[in-house]
């Protein structure tokens, strides 16, 4: 019973958010549920039926998710702004998240503190020109034609719910290519500040001494950079199943946490645990806090909490209570988010599945773990699959040579990419050797890349996979996981 506690709280919670993002209930529907859970557990305690106390702990935790969803539906569109839609405006706030930088504008995400004498505390998109450039922090005046970000078609025929994909983070307007005015600076989180100088500095650095494409790739590696590398490389990364290294992934983190408690493995244990911990907050923020970056995150402080107690890692646990933590923080990622969804299919792939398909891979060499990333890519591949189907309708066959021929080097070229960034920026001569070889490692990754792309065959494009026969799919995967743990058990006894 105390081993399915979290895992009663997650779903439970979990379903409630679903059902509140899928229909309107209210407030009263939330205590229902909540009140009916407490009775359904009370008489089965009087009863003394164990397997009813789960049910009752489902409905309360239910009723507690449609609450949190409801709570946080209640904050959207305020009238002051709203009653402005298609107007020009002038507004004033705070940059409060990093600028994406991308080839042809800049988006900026401010926080409007007040608008003709009204506070307000609301986010507008500003999608402006490369040039002039704006920091974090930075307080800008805004004139142009306020919007509501609306969906679209993409390239592929299939319909993009933007505006839902913003509003999962509280952004209901947006101004294209206003008239910007930059009115102060160095407002912002002073920590946010400072870290995000730094990486500006670094991935500068890195410019300088590394030329693109390379640079962006770099920089995406080393620090989550969301510089452009073009849609047609971006194209030939979705197309070989290697996206994940564009954009930092839960692999990168994982390798930054184990170098980061290596080097502060000769500190006295609580020590190194506690800076090891404030280090992996500091390169998550660092790194945008993307949904990925935030689940990895919490895991391996999750890893450095059992350290210190002396107690057993339980990773299955701590990814639902990593999960768990993310959606009740913001709720609306749950169904909003495929970053999210992504990242959380692909962990629990490596987790469970990955171990059963080892003996099937022992034609893979072990070395360099090779084998490892052999059972982690099909592993993941399996897992993320129905979802992928149903959101871009394309997944890549080459994948599996893919990884293995470049996840071996990713180690390698982030250690050489941030030693050639450092040094760049004290002595750039020194850092020549660095960049030689970081450039010839992104070469060979761009290579593969390119000439796996080419291939006829590279990725396979269905266009109608239902939601339906992406969850009746998933229900499979829990049935048949479900049938393997219960032989497991029964061979075991």
């Amino acid at each position: 019973m105390k081993s399915n506690f979290l895992y009663v709280l997650v779903f439970g919670f979990g379903a409630g958010v679903c059902a509140r993002s899928v229909f309107d209930f209210g407030f009263s529907f939330s205590v229902f549920l909540a009140l009916l859970g407490a009775v359904v557990l009370l008489l089965s305690v009087i009863y003394k039926e164990r397997r009813v106390i789960l049910i009752g702990l489902v409905l309360i935790t239910a009723g507690l998710g449609v609450l949190r969803m409801d709570a946080a539906e209640r904050y959207r569109l305020p009238a002051v702004l709203q009653e402005r839609v298609g107007e020009s405006v002038t507004v004033s706030g705070v940059i409060i998240d990093e600028p994406d930088e991308r080839e042809s504008n800049t988006k900026l995400l401010i926080r409007v503190s007040e608008y003709e004498g009204e506070e307000l505390r609301e986010k507008v998109l500003v999608v402006a020109p490369v040039y002039p450039r704006f920091s974090y922090g930075d307080v800008i005046s805004v004139t142009g034609e306020l919007s509501n970000p609306a969906g679209f078609l993409g390239d592929d025929g299939d319909y993009f719910d933007y505006a839902r994909y913003l509003a999962k983070d509280d952004i209901y307007y947006q101004i294209l290519f206003p008239t910007i005015t930059l009115l102060e600076r160095g407002n912002g989180n002073p920590i946010k500040r400072i870290l995000f100088a730094v990486k500006r500095s670094l991935l500068e650095s890195i410019s300088k001494m590394i030329p693109e494409p390379h640079s962006s790739l770099l920089g995406g590696l080393v620090v989550g950079a969301k510089r452009s590398l073009g849609e047609q490389l971006l194209e030939d990364f979705r197309a070989t199943g290697i996206i994940h290294i564009v954009v930092l992934s839960g692999y990168n983190v994982t390798i930054v946490a184990e170098f980061i408690m290596r080097v502060l493995a000769f500190l006295p244990t609580l020590i190194s645990l506690s800076v090891g911990a404030v280090s992996i907050v500091l390169f998550a923020i660092l790194t945008g806090a993307s949904a990925t970056i935030v689940r990895a995150s919490i895991m391996a402080i999750l890893v450095l909490l059992a350290r210190a107690t002396g107690r057993t890692y339980a990773i299955t646990r701590a990814l639902f209570l990593a999960g768990f933590l993310m959606v009740l923080e913001n709720p609306k990622i749950l169904l909003s988010d495929a970053s999210f969804q992504l990242s959380f299919l692909a962990t629990l792939g490596l987790i469970h599945l990955a171990p059963q398909l080892e003996k099937y891979f022992g034609w893979v060499p072990s070395t360099f773990q090779l084998r490892e990333f052999a059972t982690a890519t099909v592993s993941t591949q399996i897992f993320v699959l129905p979802l992928l189907l149903y959101l871009v309708g394309e997944f890549s066959i080459v994948a599996l040579p893919v990884n293995l021929l470049i996840l071996v080097f990713i180690p390698l070229t982030m250690l050489l990419g941030f030693i050639t960034g450092v040094i760049g920026l004290v002595i750039p001569l020194l850092a020549i050797p660095f960049a030689y070889a970081t450039y010839g490692l992104l070469s060979y990754q761009l290579l593969v890349v390119e000439l796996f792309a080419k291939l006829p065959f590279a990725s396979v494009e269905i266009h109608s996979f239902p939601l339906w026969a992406m969850l009746l799919t998933y229900v499979l995967y829990g049935l048949l996981f479900w049938r393997v743990r219960q032989k497991a058990t029964h061979s075991s006894e």
